[in-house]
C-alpha cells in the first residue's frame, strides 16, 4: 500500500470515528415522575394545511419541548416550559398530509421525557353535486337534535335541547314536511331535582336557579301503530311518550328508568320500543301498548380484553348507539362506539344473533341498513368515514372518507342513496350503495342527524354556532332531481 493511500485510509477512519462520537447520545437522568399532558387547542377542525396549536401542562419548568413526526421536527425551535409547568407551540400540517390518525412524539429534555399524541387529520372534501339535488331549509328553534318521520301521518317530529344541565330550554316539534313550518310544539315538564350523592360534601347554600331543569328531549322515534312519539330524556336517564296529533304528554317515565339513553327505535310489528343506554352493554326494551319496561337485552362484545383493536385495548362493554330496524325481516341493528362493533338482533324473540368487529371504524356511532344488498352502513366519528359492510360475512366492502365527525347515516331504499351528516365538516355527504360519493352538500352548522321519508327524500337536522348563527338550527329537506 502506497503512503498516499494509507494516509487517505487513516483520514477516512478518523472521520468515521469522529462522526460516531458525535452521534453518540448521552442518557441523562430521565423524568421518573413525568405527568405531562398535551392537547390540541383552538383548532376544532384539522385538515391538510391547517395551522395546529398545541398546549402542554404538568411539565417541569424549564424543560425544552419539541414535536416530532417520524424523523421530522414540526415545531421549529423547542418550546420552553414556563414556571407554571405549561407551554404552547404550533405547526402547520403539510398540504400533502393524508387523512387519518397520525402519531406525534412530544419530546422533552432537561429532564428527558416523551409521550405520543394522536392527531386526527380529517378529509377535506369540497362541495359537489349541488346541481343534482334540491335543498330547502328552514330555521326551527334553538338546540335541534334529532328528527323522526311518520309515514302514516306524513309529518316530521324534531327534538331540541339547549346547553348543559340544568337544561331549561327544550321543545318537541311537529313539522310539516313540505312547508317545513312548525305545526305544533310543546315544552316538557319540569324535572325533579336530582337526589344528593351519597357522602357528598355539603356545599354552601345557594340561590335557587331562575328556571327549573326540564325533561329535555334528545333521541326520538315514532310509533305509527299507536299514534305516539317516543323521546329520550337523556339528562334525567329516562324517556317519555307523546301523542302525535297534538303533542300531549301520554307518559313520563320516572328518572333513572334508562341510564343515559341516546336513541329510541319503535318496532310496530312486535309492539316494542328499543332504547340504547350508554356504556351498559345492553338495549332496554319497552312495551309500546302498556308503556311498561320489559327487559334489558344484553349484548356481549366479541372482542377479548387486551386485543388492542380500536378502542378495545382493555375490556369495555358494548355501548349501543344508533339503531336501525328492518321490520320486514325481524332484525334490529346497532353499533358500539366503545368497541367498534356491530350487533344483529332478532326482534321476534329478542336474541342477539351476531356481534362482529367493524374493520376501519373508530368511534362507530351511526347505522343504517340496505335490505336489498344485506349491507350495513356505519358512520364513524373518530375515523371520519362511512363503512359499507356485508352483514353475512362481517367484511367491510367499502370505506368512504366523507368528512370530519361523521355522526349519523340514513339509507333511502327508493334511490339507494346514503346520507351522512358530518358534524365537524358542516356537510351532508351523499353516497351510493357501491361506495361512490354522489354529492357533498352544505349541511349548515354542525349537522347532527338525518332521516329519510321513504319517498326518495331526506331531512337533515343541524345545530348552531351561537344564537345569531344564520345557518344554525335548521331542518333541510334534500331530494334528488
Amino acid at each position: 500500500m502506497s503512503h498516499s493511500m494509507q494516509t487517505k485510509r487513516i483520514a477516512a477512519l478518523s472521520l468515521t470515528l469522529a462522526l460516531t462520537a458525535c452521534a453518540t447520545t448521552t442518557f441523562e437522568s430521565p423524568d421518573s415522575n413525568f405527568q405531562g399532558k398535551v392537547s390540541v387547542v383552538e383548532t376544532p377542525l384539522i385538515v391538510a394545511g391547517t395551522e395546529v396549536k398545541i398546549a402542554g401542562r404538568d411539565f417541569k419548568p424549564g424543560q425544552q419541548v419539541s414535536l416530532l413526526y417520524g424523523d421530522t421536527t414540526l415545531s421549529g425551535s423547542p418550546a420552553t416550559v414556563g414556571a407554571d409547568g405549561t407551554f404552547k407551540t404550533q405547526f402547520k400540517v403539510p398540504a400533502s398530509a393524508q387523512a387519518g390518525r397520525h402519531s406525534l412524539v412530544v419530546n422533552a429534555v432537561k429532564p428527558t421525557a416523551a409521550l405520543v399524541v394522536a392527531l386526527k387529520v380529517s378529509p377535506n372534501l369540497p362541495l359537489s353535486g349541488l346541481d343534482r339535488f334540491d335543498l330547502k331549509a328552514s330555521k326551527l328553534t334553538n338546540g335541534l337534535y334529532q328528527a323522526a318521520y311518520s309515514m302514516k301521518n306524513d309529518r316530521v317530529f324534531v327534538t331540541s335541547a339547549v346547553g348543559r344541565p340544568p337544561v331549561t330550554q327544550t321543545e318537541l316539534l311537529k313539522v310539516h314536511p313540505q312547508t317545513l313550518a312548525i305545526e305544533a310544539r310543546v315544552t316538557p315538564a319540569a324535572a325533579p331535582a336530582p337526589a344528593p350523592r351519597a357522602n357528598a360534601t355539603a356545599a354552601p347554600a345557594a340561590a335557587a336557579p331562575a328556571k327549573p331543569a326540564l325533561y329535555a328531549v334528545y333521541g326520538i322515534g315514532v310509533d305509527d301503530a299507536n299514534g305516539t312519539v317516543w323521546v329520550t330524556n337523556t339528562r334525567q336517564n329516562t324517556l317519555a311518550v307523546y301523542n302525535q296529533a297534538d303533542l300531549k304528554l301520554i307518559k313520563q317515565f320516572e328518572p333513572d328508568a334508562v341510564p343515559h339513553p341516546r336513541d329510541v327505535q319503535i318496532d310496530t310489528k312486535h309492539g316494542k320500543a328499543y332504547v340504547t343506554p350508554l356504556n351498559k352493554g345492553s338495549i332496554s326494551v319497552f312495551d309500546t301498548k302498556t308503556l311498561t319496561f320489559l327487559k334489558d337485552l344484553q349484548i356481549p362484545s366479541s372482542l377479548a380484553a387486551g386485543t388492542g383493536r380500536g378502542n378495545n385495548a382493555e375490556a369495555k362493554p358494548f355501548s349501543a348507539m344508533s339503531l336501525e330496524l328492518d321490520a320486514a325481516n325481524d332484525r334490529l341493528y346497532t353499533v358500539s362506539m366503545s368497541t367498534n362493533e356491530a350487533a344483529v338482533i332478532n326482534t321476534a324473540n329478542d336474541t342477539v344473533e351476531k356481534v362482529f368487529a367493524l374493520d376501519g371504524a373508530l368511534s362507530a356511532i351511526g347505522v343504517a341498513y340496505d335490505r336489498t344488498a344485506n349491507r350495513l352502513l356505519v358512520a364513524s366519528q373518530g375515523s371520519d368515514n362511512l363503512l359499507i359492510v356485508d352483514v353475512a360475512t362481517g367484511k367491510t366492502l367499502h370505506e368512504v372518507k366523507v368528512g370530519a365527525g361523521a355522526l349519523n347515516v340514513a339509507f333511502d331504499q327508493v334511490t339507494r342513496l346514503a346520507y351522512v351528516s358530518n358534524r365537524g365538516a358542516d356537510t351532508v355527504t351523499v353516497v351510493d350503495a357501491d361506495g361512490k360519493i354522489v354529492a357533498n352538500l352544505p349541511g349548515g352548522s354542525y349537522p347532527n342527524h338525518v332521516v329519510v321519508d321513504g319517498k326518495g327524500g331526506a331531512f337533515a337536522i343541524n345545530k348552531a354556532r351561537g344564537t345569531d348563527d344564520p345557518k344554525g338550527d335548521q331542518i333541510t329537506y334534500i331530494k334528488p332531481r
